[in-house]
């Protein structure tokens, strides 16, 4: 059965959540101090969804995700739509042309000037918890300077190699990292990346039931994921915002990288209390979850080493 959850229900939440924001004060859950709580973000990548491919698939942790919060199937990513320059301008909230990164060598790359959200609260606010957990290797670990997109300054980095571990096995090890770490650490800002679809849809050529399945199975890790956040003892008096999106779609063989509709459009997610009061989804773009993340956070950013992307919900 095709997924309604996004579209014929999108409207309905958004008055619902724009009715509770009128009613809590500007958004805010009102609580004994009449504020949120202390604010953290998880942001969930999965390589190579295809948004009209994710509205088929039976995805009920990212359909609850959804349901509340705030959603669009009709954003925008790089050019190229590859991997590369895809995930450091979702991370550094940048185009290409700042961050320099245009093929999955990551040559030209230009992080220090432009660093990773992770990177920026660790410069701001050292004091912030930061994690990332991934199983694409080149975005933690490069061969040559400069470094990564995701270095060693951030306070934790989980590294599989999917390649070595097969990929619905490493997507699985990644997310048992990430769900240990929020039921043992104390966390403020986090990345988990999982790269299974992609991998697949590449390996069969196509966008058929094995891709399909892929995607079912990363909802389940993001799943643990968010279900071992929730079940954090202090969950109560946290400020959680889930980000959820990929790098870029697909053509129906499976291959990406051109300017098409299918390969450019991507999907954004956002999810929690902060999200109540959102503006309807209106035109967005993958530069615009790194700067969704720091607004959350109350990371300013210095205008001489500023963002392209802006939040999703506006000022915070």
């Amino acid at each position: 059965m095709a997924k309604t959850t996004f579209r014929a229900f999108r409207a309905p939440i958004l008055l619902l959540a724009s009715l509770l924001g009128a009613s809590c004060g500007g958004g805010q859950p009102s609580g004994e101090d009449g504020l949120r709580g202390t604010p953290r973000v998880l942001l969930i990548g999965i390589d190579g969804v295809r948004p009209d491919v994710l509205a088929e698939v039976a995805t009920p942790n990212i359909d609850a995700l959804a349901a509340d919060g705030w959603y669009t199937d009709q954003a925008r990513t790089t050019t190229p739509s590859v991997s590369g320059p895809s995930w450091s301008s979702m991370l550094t909230g940048v185009w290409p042309e700042k961050h320099g990164v245009t093929n999955n060598n990551f040559t030209g790359r230009d992080y220090a000037t432009y660093p990773s959200f992770l990177t920026r609260v660790e410069a701001a606010r050292p004091e912030l918890a930061t994690f990332a957990a991934l199983d694409w290797v080149p975005l933690a670990e490069l061969e040559s300077d400069p470094g990564p997109v995701l270095p060693a300054e951030i306070d934790v980095r989980e590294v599989v190699d999917g390649y070595d571990l097969g990929w619905a096995e490493a997507d699985g090890e990644v997310a048992a990292r990430a769900a240990r770490h929020l039921s043992e650490a104390d966390p403020d800002a986090m990345f988990v990346y999982f790269g299974n679809p992609d991998e697949t849809s590449h390996r069969h050529g196509s966008i058929g039931a094995e891709y399909r399945d892929a995607i079912a199975l990363s909802d389940s890790h993001v799943g643990m994921v968010v279900d071992a956040m929730r079940a954090r003892p202090t969950f109560a008096d946290e400020d959680w915002l889930v980000l959820m999106s990929t790098d870029h779609g697909r053509r129906a063989d499976g291959g990406h990288g051109g300017d098409s509709p299918e390969e450019m459009t991507i999907f954004i997610l956002a999810s929690g209390p902060a999200t109540v009061g959102w503006p309807p989804p209106g035109p967005a773009f993958i530069v615009d979850v790194a700067a969704t993340a720091l607004a959350h956070l109350g990371i300013e950013i210095d205008p001489d080493r500023g963002l392209d992307g802006v939040p999703l919900g506006g000022p915070e």
